[in-house]
C-alpha cells in the first residue's frame, strides 16, 4: 500500500493577499513496511504534508497516490483510506472524549459499521498492544499521565488496523522518560505489525536510533532524503536550516580533526562507542 506524492504543492488562503506557500513541489515515495522520520523546524511544511497522507488537506496542485489510486478524485473513499492512513495529532490527548480508555479506543472501530464483538475484540488488542495496563482499561483517560494518555490515542488508531501509521510530534511535552518510552513503544509496534510508520518531529535526537529513513522539510521543500547516516553528514547544511546532527555527529567529528583515524558516519551512542574502541584496539 504505497504512498506517492506527484509534485504536490500547497497555499494556504490561495488567491488572497494572505497567500502562503506550504509545500513546494514535494514528491516523494513511501514504500510498505518503511520506517520514516519526517524532520523539519516549526512551520517547515512537515505537519502539512502528513495531512495530505490521509486526505485531510488537498494539494493546491499535485496529486496523492495511495495503492496507487489518487486518492483526491470524487470517487475515493476517503472513509477506508483513514482507516488505512491513521494519523495521530500531536497532543493527541486532545482526541480523548469518551468517559474510559477501553470506549475510547472502540469509537473508530464502531464507525467502520463492524458488529460490537469485533469492536471489542480490536479495542481489547490495541490496547494490549500499545502496554496500557489492564487495570485502567475503564478508568476516565484524563485521569491519567502525559505518556498513558499517548498510548490510549495511538491505540485508538490501530484499532483501525492501519497499514501506514503517521505520529506527529508523538514526545511533545513528555519528560525524557515518558519520550524514550513513547519512542520504544513506536518501534516495537514497526517491528511486530510490519506497518509504515512515519514520525514526525523537530529532533534529530529522536530518530536517529530508530528510522531507516530520514525526509528533512525546509520552507515547504524536501531537501534531505536518505538513510541517516547520508542525511547527518549534512550536518553543516543542517545547522543552516535551524536543525542539528545527533551529538555523537559532532563528537565523531571532533575526534576526527583533532587526529584520529574514526568514521564519523556514526548515528548513535552504540555505533560511537564501538568506532572509538575500535580505534585504540
Amino acid at each position: 500500500m504505497a504512498i506517492i506524492l506527484d509534485h504536490v504543492n500547497y497555499i494556504y488562503e490561495a488567491e488572497t493577499a494572505m497567500a502562503r506557500v506550504a509545500l513546494n513541489d514535494v514528491s516523494l515515495q513511501i514504500p510498505d513496511g518503511q520506517f520514516i522520520g519526517l524532520i523539519g523546524h516549526t512551520g517547515s511544511g512537515k505537519s502539512t504534508l502528513v495531512q495530505h497522507l490521509n486526505g485531510l488537506m488537498k494539494p493546491t496542485s499535485g496529486a496523492v497516490y495511495f495503492d496507487g489510486k489518487d486518492i483526491n478524485d470524487p470517487e475515493y473513499d476517503r472513509k477506508n483510506l483513514r482507516a488505512k492512513v491513521g494519523l495521530v495529532f500531536q497532543y493527541p490527548e486532545h482526541q480523548l472524549f469518551e468517559i474510559n480508555c477501553f470506549l475510547d479506543v472502540c469509537f473508530g472501530p464502531k464507525n467502520l459499521g463492524l458488529s460490537q464483538k469485533e469492536v471489542e475484540l480490536r479495542a481489547y488488542d490495541a490496547l494490549k498492544k500499545v502496554g496500557l495496563p489492564d487495570e485502567y482499561f475503564y478508568q476516565s483517560p484524563f485521569d491519567l499521565s502525559g505518556g498513558q494518555k499517548r498510548r490510549v490515542a495511538i491505540a485508538g488508531v490501530l484499532a483501525m488496523k492501519p497499514d501506514v501509521l503517521i505520529l506527529d510530534e508523538p514526545t511533545a511535552g513528555l519528560d525524557p522518560k515518558g519520550r524514550d518510552e513513547i519512542l520504544d513503544l513506536i518501534s516495537e509496534l514497526h517491528d511486530t505489525l510490519g506497518i509504515t510508520v512515519i514520525l514526525v518531529s523537530h529532533s534529530m535526537e529522536d530518530v536517529a536510533n530508530y528510522v531507516d529513513r530520514i525526509i528533512v522539510m525546509n520552507k515547504g521543500e524536501a531537501v534531505f532524503d536518505g538513510a541517516p547516516k547520508e542525511v547527518f553528514s549534512h550536518y553543516k547544511e543542517l545547522e543552516e536550516i535551524g536543525l542539528a546532527a545527533p551529538q555523537v555527529t559532532y563528537v565523531m567529528e571532533e575526534l576526527r580533526e583533532a587526529g584520529f583515524n574514526v568514521n564519523t558516519d556514526a548515528t548513535t551512542i552504540e555505533e560511537a562507542a564501538d568506532e572509538i574502541m575500535r580505534i585504540f584496539q
